[in-house]
């Protein structure tokens, strides 16, 4: 299979050292400057990404926290020309979006997925024991692997002291805390991320994935989510008076997430205690929803 002329050629030779040779590359995703491959060769496989434009400093910026944070999955990156790249072990696994699939679809049996929801949460509070925030907690970014949670798409991950560049947003909008998503209007910089905004986002995240829906009610704020702009949207929910959606289809996990939703950041429990609320928590009939 003839190489992608946007694959720079130490990425080519690091991928093809690593996974072995017969390498095969497969687009994965394409967007926003970025694009990913999953490379597989006689070895084994990786996933190659790689940045152009806006997207080199954000391949960058992951490639050096995943550095700082001595990830056991990272393989290597560089910046050729202007063109950022990183690799790392293919992640063999569902993600957390993935596992709720089948509750999502009406299943009644909730325990893998209450099980997947609380090691999500540890993979967190390990994050935040290091001393980081993931900054961009999102349904797709934690990989249930064989041997625990992995946590992806680290770009934004920071701690106090960290260059975090100009470009941080907050990650996505729908999942900003009130006091975050204020942080982020002022444009100050740079924008303190706590655990505690990190813990509201993961709670977010397992409202999501269970309901399939964002869990701020925008339409009951007379808000369009879909014709608001982000900078518009990180406006309203600076205000904090979004109401979270009324919709309890599965209240045990709900009744467990609300309060992390509602309270002040002091008053929100760690990761770690959200993951053990959890894993105590029965379950009930779930009703399909489809995130908008």
């Amino acid at each position: 299979m003839s190489t992608p002329s946007s694959i720079p050629a130490a990425a080519q030779t690091a991928a093809t050292e690593h996974c072995g040779r017969d390498l095969v590359l497969t687009e994965v995703t394409d967007r926003r400057g970025s694009t990913v491959w999953k490379a597989a060769g006689h070895k084994g496989t990786a996933a190659l990404k790689v940045g152009r434009g806006d997207g080199a400093d954000i391949s960058a910026r992951e490639a050096a926290a995943l550095v700082a944070l001595k990830a056991d999955y990272f393989v290597g990156g560089g910046v050729t020309h202007g063109t950022a790249w990183l690799l790392t072990d293919w992640l063999e696994g569902p993600s957390t979006w993935e596992v709720f699939a089948p509750i999502r679809a009406g299943a009644t049996d909730r325990e893998q997925a209450l099980a997947a929801a609380a090691d999500l949460c540890a993979a967190v509070a390990g994050l935040h024991a290091a001393g980081w925030v993931h900054a961009d907690l999102q349904p797709s970014h934690g990989i249930h692997t064989a041997t625990g949670v992995e946590l992806i798409d680290l770009a934004w991950a920071w701690r106090p002291g960290w260059d975090q560049g100009d470009a941080f947003n907050g990650g996505m909008t729908h999942l900003l805390s009130p006091e975050l998503a204020a942080a982020i209007v002022t444009g100050d910089k740079p924008v303190v991320v706590t655990p505690a905004a990190d813990v509201y986002a993961l709670a977010g995240v397992i409202w999501a994935c269970a309901t399939g829906r964002w869990p701020l009610a925008y339409e009951a704020a007379g808000i369009d989510p879909k014709a608001a702009t982000p900078h518009d949207l990180r406006r309203h929910i600076a205000t904090g008076r979004i109401p979270v959606t009324a919709d309890r289809p599965w209240p045990a996990l709900q009744d467990v997430l609300l309060p992390v939703l509602l309270d002040a950041p002091a008053n929100r429990p760690t990761a770690s205690e959200l993951g053990e609320s959890l894993g105590m928590r029965a379950a009930s009939p779930l009703r399909h929803r489809a995130v908008p």
